[in-house]
C-alpha cells in the first residue's frame, strides 16, 4: 500500500497551537502512511513541519476571518487589504504545489479561515477529498452573509469537517456533518533539554505557588489580565510566581506596531508587558522564559495552568498541563466536559476579568490539597480525550473513509 500523499494548507506562519497540533498529528501517525506536504505562510512553523516532510513557503496565505472574536468589523475590516495583498503569493504556492504534488489524495486545510486557498486549493491540485478542520469558535449569526458563505463552504467543498472539542463543534450547524477529534500531545517526548529555559526557572522560590502561562504575548490570550491579576494577588499578600512561556508574535515596537495599535490591529503585547511589570514591581514575581521546545518540563513546574484567552474557548495549553497533573483556570462561559469540568478538573472564570482570574489563583495557592485534587482529575481527563496514538489514528480514519468512497 502505498502511503497516502496529503497536502496540508496551514495559514499562519508563527509557531502556536494549530500548528502545534497538526504537527503532533502527524508525527503520530504509523510509517509510511502519510507522505506529508505543507504548504504554509513564512514564519517558525517551517522548523517543526520541515521534520515531516515537504514544506512550501510563501510570503503569506490569503485568509477570510470569521472566527467569533475576530470576525471583520469596523477598523479591522482594514485586514481585509493585507488578505489582498497575500492573493500574488497564494497563487504562486498553489502553483509550485501543483507542480510538485502529482496525484494528491487529500487536501487537508487546518483551520477554516483558509477556505479562500481551499477553493483554488480543490480545483487546481484535484485531490481525491478535502478535509477542514475547524479550531476556532466559528461566528454564529445566519442573518451574516459571510456566515452563511462559511457554511456554504464547509457543506460544499469539504469531504469532512472536523472539530477540535465540544466547544467548536457548538458553534458549526447543528445539522452539518462534523466529526470530533480532540487534539493531542506526547507527554512521553521529552526534546534535548533547553539550558536557557533551565537557567530561568532555576530562579523559583520553592514555596511559592506557580501560575504557568503558554503561548504568544497577544492581547486575545488575556496576557495583560494575567499580569493585572498578579499585582492583584502581590497586593493581597499571595507567595504566587507566574512563568509565562511564549514572546511576542510580531514585534510590538515602533512607528508601525504603534499606529496598528492605534487602530486596533495590533495584537504583540511584549512592549506593554515589560512596562506593565515595570509599573506593578512585578520583575521578581513575573518570569518570561520566551519559547521553548522543551515545554514538557516547564509544565512540570506549574501548580496550575492559566488559559484567560479573549476567545470564550478552551485551548491546547489546558490538556498539555493535564497530562502532568496541572489543572487549569480558564476564561470559557460554557465549559464542555470534553475539556473541562468547572470544580472538578479545573475553573471557569469569565473572560476580561482580571478580578475573577485573581480569585481563582487565590483559591488554589490556599488550597495545595484542592488543586492536587484537580490536577489528577484533568490527568484522568487528559489520558482519556486528548492520547496523541488514538487521535490520530481517528484522523486517518477519515482520510482513509474519503479516498475509500471515490
Amino acid at each position: 500500500m502505498r502511503p497516502l500523499k496529503v497536502v496540508y494548507i496551514h495559514v499562519i506562519g508563527a509557531f502556536g497551537g494549530a500548528s502545534r497540533s497538526l504537527y503532533e498529528a502527524v508525527r503520530a501517525f504509523p510509517p509510511n502512511r502519510v507522505e506529508a506536504t505543507f504548504l504554509t505562510q513564512r514564519g517558525s512553523v517551517r522548523e517543526f513541519f520541515s521534520r515531516l516532510g515537504r514544506v512550501l513557503e510563501v510570503r503569506g496565505l490569503t485568509k477570510m476571518d470569521n472566527t467569533r472574536y475576530s470576525y471583520y468589523r469596523g477598523f479591522r475590516w482594514l485586514v481585509v487589504l493585507r488578505e489582498i495583498s497575500y492573493l500574488p503569493a497564494t497563487v504562486a504556492g498553489l502553483w509550485r504545489a501543483r507542480r510538485e504534488c502529482q496525484d494528491v489524495d487529500i487536501v487537508h486545510l487546518n483551520e477554516f479561515t483558509g477556505l479562500a486557498v481551499l477553493w483554488l486549493a480543490r480545483r487546481w491540485l484535484k485531490p481525491r477529498g478535502v478535509v477542514v478542520h475547524v479550531r476556532s469558535l466559528a461566528r454564529v449569526d445566519p442573518s451574516s452573509w459571510r456566515t452563511r458563505w462559511v457554511d456554504s463552504m464547509l457543506r460544499n467543498e469539504a469531504d469532512a469537517v472536523v472539530a477540535i472539542d465540544e466547544n467548536v463543534r457548538a458553534s458549526l450547524p447543528a445539522d452539518l456533518p462534523v466529526q470530533v477529534i480532540h487534539n493531542a500531545f506526547s507527554p512521553a517526548f521529552l526534546p534535548e533539554p533547553d539550558a536557557v529555559v533551565a537557567q530561568r526557572l532555576a530562579v523559583l522560590r520553592p514555596e511559592s505557588f506557580k501560575v504557568g502561562f503558554v503561548g504568544n504575548l497577544l492581547e486575545v490570550k488575556g496576557i495583560h489580565e494575567l499580569i493585572e491579576a498578579a499585582a492583584i494577588t502581590r497586593k493581597r499578600g499571595y507567595d504566587v510566581e507566574f512563568i509565562i512561556i511564549g514572546d511576542d508574535a510580531a514585534p510590538s515596537r515602533g512607528l508601525r506596531a504603534m499606529i496598528l495599535r492605534m487602530l486596533g490591529l495590533q495584537q504583540s503585547s511584549r512592549a506593554r508587558v515589560e512596562e506593565a511589570l515595570d509599573r506593578h514591581q512585578l520583575r521578581s514575581q513575573v518570569h518570561i522564559v520566551g519559547f521553548t521546545a522543551d515545554i514538557a518540563r516547564a509544565y512540570q513546574r506549574m501548580d496550575v495552568l492559566c488559559f484567560p484567552s479573549y476567545f470564550d474557548a478552551p485551548g491546547r495549553p489546558i490538556f498539555e498541563a493535564a497530562f502532568f497533573g496541572v489543572p487549569s483556570i480558564v476564561a470559557v462561559r460554557d465549559p464542555k466536559p470534553d475539556t473541562l469540568v468547572d470544580g472538578v478538573t479545573g475553573i471557569a472564570i469569565a473572560p476580561r476579568s482580571a478580578e475573577q482570574l485573581a480569585l481563582a489563583i487565590e483559591r488554589l495557592a490556599s488550597d495545595r490539597d484542592l488543586t492536587r485534587r484537580m490536577g489528577q482529575a484533568a490527568r484522568e481527563m487528559a489520558e482519556r480525550n486528548f492520547d496523541v496514538r488514538r487521535n490520530a489514528s481517528k484522523l486517518l480514519d477519515v482520510y482513509s473513509q474519503i479516498v475509500g468512497s471515490c
